[in-house]
């Protein structure tokens, strides 16, 4: 008899152990849930990596974790993950929600950052190193080498006061003052202190001198060629910085006195997608065009990431009205039958989904009424893949159900 009832204990512990090894096999499952998207086609969702079926782009693995609560809503990516879906986020802060203006104005170059390099000595240029408009320079590079007669006579100025110093020794002269005049006017017709050190070591004058670069930027203008005689003061070349730009468009005269010099305003760039970028009003010309009657703004906007180039297209969008309130980019706010809800940037880096209530805007605004605060980071390009994300992670949209504004 205690034979049997050990047989069905023995049964009975073992069809437990069979029944409670497939839930554990499907939390760790659950655990380490991955799939590939997209960054432009979000909907494609495939088990295993390859090339989106719609564009060709190389898929995106998102790995997935926890079970599906609202915490779940929350999503974590690496950085790679970051620049592959081109996530972007702006600070939620006062804007123009209000009627607005729009003008069309053109990216220009910003003068005040335009340098130019120009020769310090009269001469024959024997070799150009920077030939082509558009190529960037930096300090200290090589730009051109030149035969000037001038420039051997200061060389073996200096290098014969160096001399007189190690052999004459006269009590009577100050070698070390000759030598620095010398070494002074070297410098001033452009020679680096690398240049006249290497000059002093080898004691030979050379027949050309290279003259490197006191400018960096980007090559807008290279006047002279080689073979060129060149004398003092003629230009060389002349570069502009691109990390800050000018949109310049024109105002009726009536509208002029709309608007002052510091006012923010929104720039739309359509050969970059529609990229919004904000810019200040930095000059107002105070006299109007002879021919036209119009009158001329300025805009300066960045370039930091350097795909912003003069001659493109823009629209500025200026406020008509001076309404101003908390808002968010019209593209971060995502709208359906529930309400709209926008993506923020967690403090640790992930992303979450909020609630919010908006109000009126504009084509670039839309007014904040409830559920941000000045200050919290908002996506504004990618808020649909992760939005689709969470979906694909939840099972349904229901992680937004219930959540407070």
């Amino acid at each position: 008899m205690n034979k049997i009832i050990v047989g069905l204990l023995v049964l009975v512990l073992a069809f437990a152990a069979c029944k409670q090894k497939p839930v554990q096999q499907v939390a760790a499952k659950e655990q380490t849930k991955a799939y590939y998207t997209c960054s432009m086609h979000p909907q494609v969702h495939e088990e295993h990596p390859g090339n989106c079926p719609i564009c060709g782009m190389k898929l995106i693995k998102v790995e997935l974790t926890g079970s599906n609560s609202m915490t779940s809503a929350k999503i974590m990516l690496t950085a790679t993950q970051l620049q592959l879906a081109g996530i972007q986020t702006d600070t939620v802060r006062e804007e123009n929600t209000g009627l607005e203006k729009t003008l069309t104005g053109t990216i220009t170059a910003n003068e005040n950052t335009a340098a130019e390099l120009s020769a310090r000595i009269a001469g024959r240029i024997q070799q150009l190193f920077v030939r082509t408009v558009g190529e960037k320079i930096s300090v200290g590079q090589p730009v051109y080498s030149i035969y000037s007669e001038d420039m051997q006579e200061a060389e073996k100025e200096y290098l014969l006061a160096k001399q007189q110093q190690k052999v004459l020794h006269n009590p009577d002269v100050d070698y070390g003052q000759l030598i620095s005049a010398a070494e002074n006017k070297l410098q001033l017709w452009g020679l680096s202190a690398a240049q006249i050190k290497n000059l002093a070591a080898s004691g030979k004058v050379s027949a050309t001198t290279t003259v490197l670069s006191k400018v960096s930027g980007t090559v807008s203008d290279i006047p002279v060629h080689e073979g060129d005689y060149v004398t003092e003061g003629m230009t060389i070349l002349k570069t502009q910085a691109l990390a800050q730009l000018w949109v310049e468009a024109q105002l009726y005269a009536s509208d002029a006195g709309k608007y002052k010099e510091n006012d923010r305003v929104s720039v739309v760039l359509p050969d970059l997608n529609g990229q919004i970028i904000n810019g200040k009003v930095e000059f107002i010309n105070p006299e109007l065009s002879d021919a036209s009657k119009v009158d001329l703004i300025r805009i300066s906007i960045p370039n930091t990431q350097g795909l912003i180039r003069p001659g493109m297209l823009a629209y500025i969008s200026m406020g008509a009205d001076g309404s101003r309130s908390l808002a968010v980019p019209g593209s971060a706010v995502l709208s359906d039958s529930k309400g709209s809800k926008v993506w923020v940037k967690n403090a640790d880096g992930s992303f979450s989904p909020k609630m919010i209530k908006s109000g009126s805007g504009n084509s670039n605004y839309v007014q904040v009424l409830s559920g941000l605060a000045a200050g919290d980071i908002v996506v504004t390009n990618g808020a649909y893949l992760l939005n689709s994300e969470a979906i694909f992670k939840n099972g349904s949209d229901n992680s937004m159900a219930g959540m407070k504004m």
